[in-house]
């Protein structure tokens, strides 16, 4: 196991950059402790794949060092660095028995068999391939297969860090709850550094301690789940993590209360001094309730969603987003909202405005 380190990370495809935007990778500086799980959540293109082909040596970066513990592997080759990765697709030998699969990394590097043989049911009995040893593997589903791959990480005792490249994409829907949890109880057991790729903020939050969200080859947050949720960093973040995400609101401000639509709303985030940016008020769903005096709005549609509904609202400022209790009563034409102060942000050019910074 490795604590994984990335300073001033960056990486073009063009052989000369000359601005931001000719980086597919964004500067970077990241720690990765020893031992934890962690998630690269961010829409398609945003450079997850690019930072994990980085972290794998697949790819040397065009700038900055990839560290494990204190060794420089920047320039190091996979088979150098002693990671395991498991794929979107299984990779594994269909011709071969689950035992001989589990059992090929630690053959391929020399380990006595009576060794081979104690790992190998280690490992089966912690994914739950005990009673499938014998069997081809051509005849597992999709998810016995991923279990393979798993558990070919696992096996050995010499990897830094196992990586999942978008691990449960081709699971049927009902399986993947199943697959997650085995993960997330297997990282706690083996303890090992495992990094997560996922396009799917569900993934991410169940799976890991600390979340790292990209876009636009940028890394926008950093942090446990239960701060991504409830104080963004970022609008993106607001909105791509949530369902519904964040309502996200054009006003204007004094750093102390926000104005939209010409009604005031008081902010979490007071600040000093407002800059001349683009301003944007962000407050989830689940902070705003109807009240008898606040922001008017107009009730446009409501969406069962089980436990609650999802209530559209249109104001002068914008479409405003809430849930609401399934057993509430829902006004059918004029209301108005009031937005819990202590979770509604004021941003600038997209960041959350805070003193000081």
């Amino acid at each position: 196991m490795a604590r994984i380190s990335l300073k001033d990370l960056r990486h073009s495809y063009m052989p000369d950059p000359a601005s931001d935007d000719d980086y597919a990778l964004k500067r970077l500086d990241v720690e990765w402790k020893d031992g934890g799980a962690y998630a690269l959540l961010g829409p398609s293109g945003c450079g997850k794949t690019t930072l994990l082909n980085i972290i794998s040596g697949l790819l040397t970066p065009s700038h900055g060092q990839v560290l494990f513990d204190d060794d420089d592997v920047t320039t190091l080759p996979p088979d150098q660095r002693h990671i395991a990765q498991v794929f979107q697709f299984p990779v594994i030998y269909d011709t071969m028995t689950v035992y001989d699969n589990l059992a090929f990394p630690l053959r391929n590097r020399k380990v006595p068999e009576k060794d081979v043989h104690d790992r190998v049911m280690e490992i089966a009995e912690m994914i739950e391939l005990t009673p499938m040893l014998n069997q081809r593997a051509s005849g597992l589903t999709a998810d016995g297969k991923q279990k393979i791959s798993l558990g070919r990480g696992l096996v050995r005792t010499d990897v830094n860090v196992i990586m999942f490249d978008e691990p449960l994409t081709v699971i049927d829907p009902h399986l993947k709850w199943q697959l997650r949890s085995k993960l997330k109880e297997l990282h706690q057991r083996v303890k090992t550094t495992m990094i997560y790729v996922t396009h799917d903020q569900t993934e991410a939050l169940t799976f890991a301690d600390q979340v790292v969200v990209m876009n636009f080859g940028q890394v926008v947050q950093i942090g446990t789940p239960v701060e991504l949720f409830e104080r963004p960093q970022h609008t993106f973040v607001g909105n791509f993590i949530g369902s519904p995400g964040m309502n996200i609101l054009s006003c204007d401000s004094d750093g102390k209360q926000a104005s939209i639509g010409g009604q005031t709303v008081d902010l979490g985030n007071k600040v000093s001094a407002v800059p001349s940016k683009k301003l944007e008020v962000g407050v989830r769903p689940e902070f705003i309730n109807f009240a008898d005096k606040g922001l008017p709005v107009r009730v446009e549609a409501v969406s069962d969603a089980g436990r609650f509904k999802i209530v559209t609202t249109q104001s002068d400022g914008g479409m405003i987003k809430l849930l609401v209790d399934e057993k509430s009563d829902i006004p059918t034409d004029s209301a108005h909202l009031s937005f819990d102060q202590s979770r509604t942000y004021l941003y600038g050019d997209g960041w959350l405005l805070e003193e000081g910074a």
